[in-house]
């Protein structure tokens, strides 16, 4: 029997679920209707959860012992989220609208975070420098102490797990700031990481309003690294308050990616990945394929194939499992749609879709292709966060580079092409932090992800990212000699 979703959620503050005055509602992209509502977090919840994740990390009790033991850690937080996945998709789909098998994969992928970074867990080594036989010199990774991690909504639980994860494994105590707009997933995920036995004050979980409960976390010299995820007006509003500090940080910002398509690559290959490049999750990626860069040669060919492609995505809510779901918020469907009208007022041709669903309760976006796209459009330059693909042609190598370098970001990149001396010339010369080819999100947990530009800097998947959550200390020992 299917279990009902609560009604009210709390945060998670010092190893206890914690209620507040004051309530914030969650609402069904799909209907706009309230389900649920969740504790909201204030100034002094986010102050009582610095000072016991000073506490713990100060105390030693994560790292202390023999490395293995934050393995073993990592392993049953692993497990326990497997065990409810079901449920945490459930309720993740229902807050944020997207499809029920892709909030179960991000439950699922959330697990295997913690799987990959437990097997690094006791793998963070040091080095041996050579200074001569009358020292002994080496190296040591210690943690950051406290790491404040800023969640967005479009995958708060797998971006989460992927920031949490590394900073555990490397002996951090970690606070997560929640987004306001899809917060509950996220209170799944912490009661399962909660039966994994990790010492008090290890992780806490606040869901307040960024204005001030974020700005409180970034501004407190208790504060040693943050790591964020979202827009570049908040991120730069981060680092204002970390530079009082000189707060590391990890910033993933967004992006305008581009793919590149020439006139032999393959069909299939290119419309299956323009289907997940841009229309999963309604667009609501950082590294979406926002932009299609098409050889003009095959533009109208390519233009027409992506605009029948939309036209025939099914629309519904998530618990349908369809191809298009519903934007997060209101507010998120009312700024899509009025830059696809921009767009189309410069110039722009929507080829497919181009406006908001006035048929549906929810807040539902025609899946839109919008052709004649200019480099210099607003809507080519600026991260949209919808299901909107701008369509862009070229006629030389050069000119392809130039439009696909042409902003501000350079999250990631693409190249379609089945001649890989041109292929492996444009990974070189695009301006990305990751570049797929012949298939948009090619990579996985295991390879490297951020960005360049406004799109950000540090790293976080893969081995190199356990390296954004620990700082090098030098120790030289001058030895004596008989």
């Amino acid at each position: 029997m299917e279990r009902t979703i609560a009604r009210h959620w709390l945060n998670y503050i010092n190893g206890e679920w914690v209620d507040s005055s004051r309530h914030l509602d969650v609402a069904c992209p799909a209907n706009a209707e309230p389900f649920a509502t969740v504790a909201l977090a204030s100034v002094e919840d986010a102050e009582q959860a610095l000072d016991a994740a000073a506490r713990c990390a100060a105390s030693g009790e994560l790292t202390r012992h023999r490395p293995a033991e934050r393995v073993k850690w990592l392993l049953h937080i692993a497990a326990e989220i497997r065990a409810v996945a079901e449920e945490g998709a459930r309720v993740l789909c229902r807050e944020n609208g997207k499809r029920l098998s892709d909030a179960r994969d991000e439950f699922i992928e959330a697990a295997r975070y913690f799987e990959y970074y437990a097997g690094m867990a006791d793998k963070i080594e040091g080095i041996s420098v050579p200074l001569g036989d009358g020292y002994v010199d080496f190296t040591r990774y210690e943690p950051m102490g406290v790491s404040v991690q800023i969640v967005p909504w479009n995958f708060p639980v797998s971006i989460c797990a992927r920031s949490l994860a590394p900073a555990l494994a490397a002996g951090n105590a970690v606070i997560v700031k929640s987004p306001e707009l899809s917060p509950l997933g996220l209170c799944v995920l912490f009661q399962a990481i909660e039966r994994a036995g990790l010492p008090r004050g290890a992780v806490h979980l606040l869901c307040g309003l960024g204005s001030k409960v974020g700005a409180h976390l970034a501004a407190s010299p208790k504060t040693k690294q943050i790591v964020f995820t979202g827009s570049v007006p908040t991120g730069r509003a981060i680092l204002s308050a970390a530079a009082q500090w000189a707060t590391p940080s990890v910033m993933e910002l967004g992006g305008k990616s581009a793919a590149v398509i020439f006139p032999d690559c393959d069909r299939n290959e290119l419309l299956a990945s323009v289907k997940s490049g841009i229309f999963f999750n309604a667009g609501q990626v950082c590294s979406a394929m926002s932009r299609l860069v098409v050889h003009r040669d095959i533009y109208d060919e390519v233009l027409a194939a992506v605009a029948d492609l939309a036209d025939r995505l099914v629309t519904g809510p998530g618990e349908d499992d369809p191809d298009h779901t519903p934007l997060i918020s209101a507010s998120q469907l009312d700024r899509v749609a009025a830059m696809c009208r921009d767009a189309i007022a410069e110039g722009a041709t929507a080829v497919a879709g181009g406006d908001r669903m006035h048929d549906r309760s929810g807040h539902f976006m025609q899946p839109t292709v919008l052709g004649h796209v200019r480099p210099q459009m607003k809507i080519a330059c600026e991260e949209v966060f919808g299901p909107v693909l701008a369509v862009i042609p070229f006629d030389t190598e050069d000119e392809a580079i130039e439009i696909a370098n042409g902003t501000p970001f350079g999250l990631v990149a693409g190249v379609f092409t089945q001649d890989v001396n041109r292929a492996l010339r444009l990974t070189r010369r695009l301006r990305a932090g990751q570049v797929f080819v012949n298939e948009w999100y090619a990579g996985g947990i295991e390879t490297p992800f951020g960005g360049v530009g406004l799109s950000g800097f540090g790293r976080e998947k893969g081995q190199e990212a356990i390296y954004s959550y620990v700082q090098t200390k030098n120790v030289a020992i001058r030895v004596a000699q008989h």
